[in-house]
């Protein structure tokens, strides 16, 4: 029989027991970085998700305190979680880069895999409706950029392909105009990604898998739409190559920086899937895209951007949280001929007064309030280099 000291004990220890496994149940932990740019290095944290009501705690690792008490977020999902991953909370860029606990490595641990989405020149002008596949798909587009290939940075890219009878041509084609390269991240995203592709002579896709996007997009061996690596090891190196994670540039964006003007995919409509739908609706208006890339602006830098707004537009500050809450995506719109605005495309900034006014614009379609309008774009035709400069510095 046990003593009633010793039985407290157990029944604490049980009770204890108790509140750990119910407190684990409800909350996820991760190993989360942020760069300080005003530091120069990486800051360390414990970043703990309760999906119950969607709040996130942090703890500073190196100053052991606490950085941010348990607040609700509402922009943060249980899908955004996992190793690799990039998200936001309140305007900070993190990086997971690691579980913060056996529990949460169990539980949300996965096969999430990062490969190359290559969009070839002759698909680039359908780039909306791809990102939109990819997207629908199940995939997160974690790194996006229009390029111009280099002959040097085709011969690299294409260096398995030396001795086939078509090497020449396949160079030709590929630095023949822009292409998109995109990181994305999915659930076996290797495999996953190729078998959208298709067979990679469109002409045979036509006929054995007619669904597929080289089927759809493609037109032959060569000219078919979009590229994709055989392997996870082969992903790593193609990434490597547009995506240098030394720190470099990589191949040259396509910009033009001659009669254009700037819009950007604001980070709610990106979070939200919308992107692809956005660039399908403005290049079916007649408008070309001749640079694109995705973003996470910091907050400074969005300050500076929305500089001329500063003691003008009353919803300055939420204006400057938007745009610096998650990933953005800039474009460089040439006009068509004959000229269109595309400002007057994007219509009025609040989008309730769009759809009674203009609803078949991309803020009456996509936005939700003057805040959350889905596109900014340049006011001025001057603003418009300036504009599409200053995210790709």
């Amino acid at each position: 029989m046990l003593c009633p000291l010793t039985k407290t004990k157990c029944v604490t220890s049980l009770v204890v027991s108790c509140l750990i496994a119910l407190s684990q149940d409800d909350r996820y932990a991760f190993t989360a970085e942020w760069y300080d740019p005003n530091a120069s290095l990486f800051r360390r944290y414990e970043l703990l998700y309760y999906p119950k009501d969607g709040s996130v705690e942090m703890y500073d690792v190196k100053n052991h305190r606490t950085f941010l008490k348990r607040t609700k977020y509402e922009s943060l999902h249980l899908e955004d979680l996992f190793v690799g991953n990039k998200i936001t909370v309140f305007s900070r860029h993190l990086s997971l880069v690691d579980y913060g606990d056996q529990y949460t490595a169990r539980k949300l641990g996965s096969r999430k895999e990062k490969t190359l989405a290559l969009i070839k020149p002759d698909a680039t002008p359908k780039i909306g409706e791809l990102v939109d596949i990819i997207i629908n798909a199940g995939f997160t587009i974690t790194k996006a950029k229009m390029m111009m290939l280099s002959r040097k940075e085709a011969v690299d890219f294409y260096v398995d392909h030396q001795s086939k009878p078509f090497y020449n041509e396949l160079l030709h084609f590929i630095t023949s105009g822009p292409v998109v390269a995109m990181e994305i991240l999915g659930d076996d995203a290797v495999c996953k990604w190729k078998a959208l592709l298709g067979p990679a002579n469109s002409a045979v896709a036509k006929t054995d898998e007619p669904d597929s996007i080289r089927a759809n997009f493609g037109h032959d061996g060569i000219r078919n739409a979009a590229h994709g690596p055989d392997s996870v090891a082969s992903a790593a190196q193609e990434l490597e190559l547009f995506f240098p994670s030394s720190g470099g540039r990589g191949p040259v964006n396509s910009a033009k920086f001659t009669n254009c003007t700037c819009c950007i995919i604001k980070p709610h409509a990106v979070n939200e899937g919308l992107a692809g739908k956005i660039i399908k609706a403005i290049t079916d208006e007649g408008f070309q895209i001749s640079a694109l890339q995705m973003f996470n602006m910091e907050r400074a830098n969005v300050e500076e951007f929305y500089e001329i707004y500063k003691g003008v537009v009353a919803e300055y500050m939420e204006m400057v949280t938007e745009l610096c809450s998650g990933p953005c995506i800039a474009m460089e719109i040439i006009q068509p001929e004959p000229p269109k605005t595309f400002r007057e495309f994007c219509g009025p900034s609040d989008p309730e007064i769009a759809r009674h006014l203009r609803p078949g614009t991309l803020r009456a379609v996509f936005g939700k309030n003057k805040i959350q309008n889905a596109v900014h774009c340049t006011d001025l035709p001057e603003d418009g280099l300036l504009e599409y400069h200053l995210p790709s510095t």
